[in-house]
């Protein structure tokens, strides 16, 4: 199983960026899909979550209303539309696949390997 983690880098408050995870080795669709993040000196903390089949959203308090995640299931990739962005946003971002709609990282069977996100001007 893999999960290619892509679309971080440096962007200005205010700003946007879109995150993508390409998954192999498993059957997509049955998967719930989460987007994870963590900063420096901090624990791994949940950003958002989509299920496999209904498509089904869920966000932390922190990026409602500015970050958006959605899948492809054809395409075996998730997204994380990112805006609005903030320093405290800015961390490396993780996406992870498993079997049930939660929260915390523990809950989560694969992981990918995390892309960098920075929020600076």
């Amino acid at each position: 199983v893999q999960l290619q983690a892509s679309g971080g880098g440096l962007v200005q408050p205010g700003g946007s960026l879109r995150l993508s995870c390409a998954v192999s080795g498993l059957t997509f669709s049955n998967y719930v899909m989460a987007w994870f993040r963590q900063a420096p000196g901090k624990e791994r903390e949940f950003v958002a979550r989509v299920s496999g089949i209904s498509a089904s959203t869920y966000y932390a308090d922190s990026v409602k209303g500015r970050f958006t995640v959605s899948r492809d299931n054809a395409k075996n990739t998730v997204y994380l539309r990112m805006n609005n962005l903030k320093p405290e946003d800015a961390g490396v971002y993780y996406c992870a696949a498993g079997n049930l709609r939660r929260t915390r990282p523990s809950e989560y069977e694969y992981w990918g390997q995390g892309t960098l996100v920075t929020v600076s001007s």
